[in-house]
């Protein structure tokens, strides 16, 4: 009798890459399609997809390798575990994309195999993704690459410091709440539509900033979520107790970009919970401040002159920084997929603000099932 093979996801717009994959995860046995809702697509992504549940379940259903298909009855990361339990497939298989722990942990308590399959065209077609089809041009993401809280002035009052980004082709769609800039950017889309406007970088990103940040508001979105997203390739922002930093440093140097991407891999942790607050617990002192910002200057220049073990070593001591000021960034889960990859990592962090989102290493060789980025480039 064959296995049972369970996949989930959105399936949205359904392309080559969804058909290359449902025909991997056949091989593995009969196919069993879980569809995200058209809710748990908008809690998570923060948009409603271009097909609804209904056409994308007949879409799937006509795929050849594919046993059956179904809406999920849940929401969130784990909607289909209602699905889950109740079929109890022999395989689970996700991309390398959608793999967390959570969903790991879930699936192999069930005693089910896991197994995580890299993105791959069929035969010689092109890559696709359903990012990709939404959009000829796209709006960045951001990383904070180290420095982050010192963009608000509660923090570089105490100390002046720095915040380094990088901003990021969406090579995927990255969700909601996970330390992406995704709310700035999705003010950004708002302003402008799919594409950046043509303009000065530093300009575009001050308008954003306001944008983002309309008067009135109570809590302020940081400034290196806007700087990271509309200004190209590798940036510093100086930071001395005010919104706006008082220098921008930028760097498009290819090798340099190149290193940085090179040695950058992130493991999902899935989105933070609705409710979390990462000022729930605050130990803020001038000698904290002044601790993120000496690292977040060393990881500069460990950046600046391709030293891959000082990278690390500084990346890691701004991330104890941050942590040391803001305990509540960092839970279990994170502490879990920490230890289980730092035996191949020179350093690591959490994007954003933490509680959810991904833990990035600093790795001089690759990371198995990790998420690659690519730094956008200036426009030639």
């Amino acid at each position: 009798m064959p296995k049972k093979v369970f996949v989930s996801g959105c399936y949205d717009m359904l392309h080559s890459g969804h058909i290359a994959f449902f025909r991997t995860a056949a091989d593995y046995g009969d196919l069993y399609v879980a569809l995200g809702s058209d809710k748990t697509v908008y809690d998570l992504k923060g948009r409603l997809p271009i097909n609804t549940e209904q056409e994308r379940l007949y879409m799937v259903k006509a795929v050849n390798c594919v046993t059956d298909a179904f809406v999920s009855s849940g929401s969130g990361m784990l909607d289909f575990e209602h699905e889950l339990r109740d079929m109890h497939p022999d395989i689970f298989v996700v991309n390398v994309d959608g793999n967390t722990p959570q969903k790991e942990a879930l699936v192999k308590s069930l005693g089910i195999d896991y197994v995580v399959l890299e993105r791959q065209p069929y035969a010689d077609l092109p890559p696709r993704s359903t990012t990709a089809l939404r959009q000829i041009e796209h709006m960045p993401y951001r990383i904070d690459v180290a420095g982050g809280w010192l963009d608000q002035p509660f923090v570089s009052e105490l100390y002046p410091g720095p915040v380094i980004t990088i901003s990021l082709e969406p090579t995927i769609a990255f969700n909601e709440r996970s330390g992406m800039a995704t709310s700035t950017r999705n003010h950004a889309l708002e302003l402008w539509g799919q594409k950046l406007p043509p303009g000065d970088p530093e300009k575009l990103a001050y308008v954003l900033f306001c944008y983002d940040n309309p008067p009135g508001t109570t809590h302020v979105s940081g400034s290196q979520d806007a700087i990271g997203i509309a200004m190209p390739g590798l940036n510093i922002a100086h930071y001395q107790g005010k919104y706006w930093p008082t220098q921008i440093e930028h760097v498009g140097d290819e090798l340099t970009l190149q290193f940085v991407e090179q040695s950058l891999y992130l493991m999902p942790l899935g989105p933070r919970d609705e409710g979390y607050n990462p000022l729930d617990e605050r130990h803020l002192t001038p000698e904290g401040a002044k601790a993120l910002a000496d690292a977040t200057l060393d990881c500069w220049q460990a950046i600046l002159k391709h030293d891959l073990q000082a990278f690390g070593g500084s990346f890691r001591a701004a991330f104890d920084a941050q942590i040391a000021m803001f305990p509540h960034m960092v839970n279990d889960d994170v502490f879990d997929l920490i230890n289980r990859h730092k035996h191949e990592a020179l350093g690591w962090k959490l994007s954003g603000a933490g509680g959810g989102g991904y833990v990035i290493f600093v790795a001089e060789q690759p990371i198995k099932n990790a998420v690659r980025v690519n730094i956008r480039r200036e426009l030639e």
